[in-house]
């Protein structure tokens, strides 16, 4: 994938952010409902030490302030509840969003394209990276208007209390956002090097998982464990190189903070003491002197609070990079209308004109004109690489002809549910019922019943005391490799589509396996079903009504 230009990383977030503008804005009004209590917190205790130290108020004749004081406590504490909850309701939408970007990227990609990334890759797409959106928009993009409100009405206060502490707030303010700015540059890289990483580790072990018998038959569990080694040993050096980041910038901006608060602090005892006759230093008060020392660490907690959400922005630029590569790889675009030889009803399957090559090679199909009536089967045979699985794909929607059009019974390829029964299957960690039930949410325990017993797994069904509760795991495991191909194909009869393709059904099984798909297979065509599929196989060539040679391009009849 392609890393597109950071312009486009921050375009696509932005569009993100548009679709969530009115969480943004409630969570920043709620942001700033805590800041202004806070002022007006530090305002009620500096009023009240100024009543007990200067002007010997007894504390019980302060009822009033202290009840205001807990008031301003209690709002504050709403206030933060409050950005937290509006902050989390927009997050929850942008990621969202940007996950239905992905499944409908993935959608228009379809299983062919998607083949080549593994699956550890795909999975930390959707969940890790999208994940890393959370801080940047629930954290970042708030603070930043939070940092600019905050600190301009404690600013505007403090001038109105004494203009020279005002002007060492401002000049000491941009010190943060400039070593911000500075950090966020080298941050922005490595956070990005640390998903690219995290994604290819993730990856690799999965797939060296799923190999692992394979690697053990053929003695390359050594090789596979060193490979895992080294890529777990890059990513803790970048993960290291990404805290040291974190930790370095939050130090320099805690010291450019804790400074210039310092500076405000000697300049209001030296103010007070009398030692400072400049400006308006004569005429401090412990009421406005305390308020200034108390204002100024909350005038830096915003833009504080600003640079520790820096890296949420650095981690969202990392993730959207990632994302954004996967969003832009192209998708088979639309096939090209032209005008059809044959009239196209609701009850053909036709390829009209059809021309299809992949990237770098010659074309597998050329000029292809094919029809199939509905209820009809259809064998393709032919050499490997002819282009059997290529037309089956076509037929599926996976995939788009650079000329021509499909129509499946009037509609586009995919438009309406069909059965597929690729060479490999897909199962999930649960029970039978379950994994049937993908295709049939609603289907009955009887219904589970009848299908499996319809593809020969009945005997194996009552030899399990669980009967289609029994667990299996992931890729089939706990079943033969005829039992899992006759289990994937239970669930077209579960689903009773019209149209079925299979790619090479029997093919990896044995004599027993083979049989009992071959009279599944043939209660399907009996039952009118339109049945289009691969194979090698001649019991299943005799099942076919009509017999397809296709190779080098060329389909033609047996």
């Amino acid at each position: 994938m392609s890393e597109p230009a950071q312009a486009d990383i921050r375009q696509w977030l932005s569009g993100l952010a548009r679709n969530s503008q009115r969480w943004i804005r409630i969570t920043v009004l709620a942001g700033a409902l805590a800041g202004l209590a806070t002022i007006l917190q530090m305002v009620l205790l500096a009023w009240l030490v100024h009543q007990i130290v200067i002007d010997g108020q007894p504390a019980a004749g302060l009822t009033a302030g202290f009840a205001a004081l807990i008031g301003v406590l209690l709002l504050r504490a709403a206030g933060q509840g409050l950005q937290s909850h509006f902050a989390a309701r927009c997050s929850e939408q942008v990621r969202r969003d940007a996950r239905r970007q992905l499944h409908r990227h993935w959608q228009d990609s379809g299983p062919v394209a998607l083949a080549d990334d593994s699956a550890g890759t795909l999975t930390r797409e959707w969940l890790d990276h999208v994940e890393a959106l959370h801080g940047y928009f629930a954290r970042f993009m708030p603070q930043m208007s939070l940092a600019v409100i905050i600190p301009i009405a404690i600013l505007i206060l403090v001038f109105w209390l004494d203009w020279l502490a005002g002007i060492f707030l401002l000049l000491s303010a941009p010190l943060i956002p400039l070593f911000m700015a500075l950090v966020g540059m080298g941050a922005e890289k490595v956070n990005q090097q640390h998903f690219e990483i995290i994604g290819r580790l993730s990856g690799q072990f999965l797939d060296k998982v799923r190999g692992l018998t394979t690697l053990q038959l053929f003695g390359q569990t050594r090789s596979a464990s060193e490979t895992l080694h080294q890529r777990s040993d890059q990513y803790r050096r970048i993960t290291l190189k990404t805290l040291k980041v974190a930790f370095l910038s939050s130090a320099v901006l805690e010291f450019f903070a804790s400074v210039a608060i310092a500076v405000i602090a000697i300049y209001i005892g030296f103010g007070l003491l009398g030692y400072i006759t400049y400006g308006p230093s004569p005429e401090l008060t412990l009421f406005s002197g305390l308020l200034i020392l108390l204002l100024a660490p909350e005038f830096f907690q915003p833009l504080r609070i600003l640079s520790q959400h820096y890296h949420d922005r650095a981690a969202a630029l990392g993730a959207g990079s990632e994302i954004l590569a996967r969003l832009n790889q192209p998708v088979a675009g639309l096939a090209k209308t032209t005008h059809p030889t044959e009239t196209q009803t609701d009850d053909i399957v036709a390829l009209t004109s059809i021309t299809l090559s992949y990237p770098g090679g010659k074309p597998v199909l050329s000029e292809l004109n094919l029809s199939a009536q509905r209820g009809q089967s259809m064998a393709l045979t032919g050499p490997s690489g002819g282009g059997k699985s290529s037309l089956l794909h076509l037929l599926a929607g996976f995939i788009q002809p650079d000329q021509g059009t499909v129509r499946v019974f009037g509609s586009a390829p995919g438009s309406e549910p069909f059965g597929w029964l690729g060479q490999r299957g897909f199962w999930i960690q649960g029970s039978w019922a379950d994994n049937l039930r993908l295709t049939c949410p609603d289907a009955s325990d009887i219904a589970i019943e009848t299908a499996l017993r319809q593809v020969g797994l009945g005997s194996v069904l009552e030899s399990r005391a669980q009967g289609i509760h029994s667990e299996i795991g992931e890729d089939g495991q706990g079943l033969s490799g005829g039992q899992a191909r006759r289990l994937s194909l239970a669930r077209i009869f579960l689903a009773n589509y019209d149209l079925i393709l299979l790619d090479e059904p029997t093919a990896g099984l044995d004599a027993t396996s083979e049989i009992l798909v071959l009279e599944a297979l043939h209660k399907l065509a009996e039952s009118g079903k339109t049945l289009i599929f691969s194979t090698h196989h001649h019991a299943l060539l005799a099942l076919a009504d009509r017999i397809l040679i296709v190779n080098d391009g060329e389909v033609h009849d047996a």
